[in-house]
């Protein structure tokens, strides 16, 4: 990946949900202007979501998500209408479709679950082409749905322009606003990036939360340094005036805030993303529930990545060791890994996320709701190390 590049799970994610054969494939392909998802006649072509990264003029990077219509039945249409459930948690604007069906309670439902999430939603009436009377149509979805849906022919190109100008002034207030390191540096700073380079690291490149907050820095102007955690001593030396900020791996926060100059803020990548993906106030007070573990308590431990377990894994091996040596042997810890997270959180007394850098911040807050909602404490990486280290109190957490 370039430095140029947008990543995935910083862009904007448009879901376009609908039923069965509403043209929801067609519709994206008219929007992307290429042939990203399948198109047939019969009804449930589309088994997983469909994820299409591209640009688009007034909106820039964003997804666009065609999910399998949530009408689907049997064994293997449950399963498909789980993966758009899953796929409902990651967007920031939602697309529902209409194909000139009468009966549209199932959109009313998740209109209305949208509206829950406070995710602003656009009503699209497709296949005009193929409807008699058009403006009634649309009139009843709208005195039944409360949305004025926009009228389009994805077969035709018809009305296209339109859904853009609608994604547009659906756009989320904060969309684009929140940043890495937020104000934690300004502009014109000097800073220091400790970044060891294990056997975690993969081979000839940085891992993405190293590259994401180094162009960040580089766009404010910042004057950065970078060093491995050997080179800690060497680097602080070079340097004519402490740093501003130090920016380090979570595993090595301890040592990092014994060696750094008392001048210098510190922070890790993985309390950045915490408050770039998530909810670092919420992260923080939950981090005191580690103080309430027992033996019988379990913890769950929710990595983004899905790559084979490495020797000395921070959320397979690391983190486990640290609660096991204050808690005890017998404390319970289940991992789970991607998209894989509980609907069910009740049996946890702790829930500890990765930074997500994989995941978009829509994503990551709906587990945060999903924790809250069950009233079980969720924290993150780097915040549970800084606690568990003594130093959560010391470190820059905005």
């Amino acid at each position: 990946m370039s430095l140029n590049d947008t990543p995935r799970s910083n862009r904007l994610h448009i879901g376009i949900f609908g039923k069965r054969n509403s043209g929801k494939s067609s519709l994206i392909n008219a929007i992307t202007g290429h042939e990203t998802a399948l198109v047939s006649e019969f009804a449930g072509t589309t088994a997983d979501p469909v994820y299409k990264s591209m640009e688009i003029y007034g909106i820039g990077p964003c997804v666009l998500i065609d999910t399998a219509g949530f009408d689907d039945e049997g064994e293997i249409g449950q399963l498909r209408v789980e993966k758009t459930c899953e796929a409902a948690e990651k967007v920031d604007i939602a697309l529902i479709v209409f194909g000139g069906d009468t009966v549209i309670e199932s959109e009313k439902e998740w209109i209305t679950k949208f509206k829950k999430k406070n995710i602003p939603t656009v009503a699209v009436l497709n296949k005009s082409d193929l409807i008699g009377d058009v403006k009634s149509v649309s009139k009843y979805i709208e005195n039944s749905i409360g949305i004025k849906p926009i009228v389009v022919s994805a077969k035709d190109k018809q009305g296209i322009e339109q859904i853009r100008t609608a994604i547009i002034r659906h756009l989320p207030e904060d969309y684009d606003a929140k940043t890495i390191t937020g104000g934690i540096v300004n502009d014109g700073d000097l800073v220091l990036l400790v970044m060891p380079q294990d056997i975690q690291a993969p081979k000839g490149r940085l891992i993405l939360p190293q590259v994401q907050t180094l162009r960040e820095l580089l766009d404010k102007k910042c004057v950065v340094l970078s060093a491995t955690t050997d080179k800690l001593d060497e680097a602080l030396q070079a340097l004519s005036k402490p740093p501003a900020v130090i920016i380090t791996d979570s595993q090595v926060f301890k040592m990092v805030y014994e060696k750094k100059p008392k001048e210098s803020k510190l922070t890790s990548f993985s309390v950045l993303f915490a408050g770039y993906k998530g909810d670092l106030d919420y992260y923080t007070k939950s981090v005191a529930a580690i103080e309430n573990l027992t033996e019988n308590s379990s913890v769950l431990i929710a990595e983004a990545c899905t790559h084979a377990p490495l020797p000395e894994d921070i959320g397979r091996e690391k983190i486990p060791k640290l609660l096991r040596k204050k808690i005890g042997d017998k404390l319970t810890i289940d991992i789970v890994s991607g998209t894989d997270f509980p609907d069910d959180l009740s049996k946890y007394d702790l829930i500890i996320q990765c930074g997500a850098c994989m995941f978009n911040r829509k994503y990551v807050l709906s587990r945060i709701e999903r924790a809250r909602n069950q009233s079980v404490p969720m924290s993150n990486y780097g915040v549970v190390i800084a606690y568990m280290s003594g130093i959560l109190d010391k470190i820059s957490l905005n």
